[in-house]
């Protein structure tokens, strides 16, 4: 009999440990959804490639640091960033329309969806590590972390113009 109580506590104990896995996992995803971050750019970055960092804003800071990726890609499409040191220049952003990205709504939740096509395009420049300074506490309940991440510009958009989301350099004007 002890055996089966305990069988059964451990059972209810792994399924509670999974659901609220989950659970957090789509709080990230409703966090991220909201789309609020900045970007910024960082500096040169090899041929093709654009070096930004992106400031992530969440309740926890785990949930903030696993979305600059998808804050990052999604800063380039939607936001672009306006330049300043480090020989950067400013970049307008590869949509330039609200109404693009609604018309191709489908595309886009497929593109985000957690461990989606968008991982292809960037990388952690440092390695996943959070510098001191990239972590603030800007409210009781808030936190901003800024983490530095490679996009691959080039790849990024011959893909939004093999899919017709935007026109390619070479169509004419």
């Amino acid at each position: 009999m002890k055996l089966k109580n305990s069988l059964v506590i451990i059972i209810l104990l792994v399924f509670a440990g999974t659901a609220n896995a989950q659970w957090k996992n789509e709080k990230a995803n409703r966090d991220t959804k909201i789309w609020r971050y900045d970007i910024e750019c960082e500096g040169i970055a090899k041929q093709g490639s654009k070096l930004v960092k992106v400031w992530s804003y969440s309740k926890n800071p785990k949930h903030a640091i696993s979305h600059t990726m998808k804050n990052a890609i999604h800063g380039i499409i939607f936001k672009g960033y306006a330049g300043g040191g480090q020989g950067c220049t400013s970049l307008k952003p590869l949509v330039k329309s609200a109404e693009t990205e609604e018309k191709f709504m489908a595309f886009f939740d497929k593109f985000f969806m957690d461990g989606g096509e968008y991982l292809k395009y960037v990388s952690s420049a440092t390695d996943g590590n959070i510098a001191a300074g990239d972590r603030l506490k800007i409210s009781r309940r808030e936190y901003k972390i800024g983490a530095v991440v490679n996009v691959q510009f080039d790849q990024l958009r011959k893909r939004l113009e093999n899919e017709g989301i935007i026109r390619g350099l070479t169509s004419g004007f």
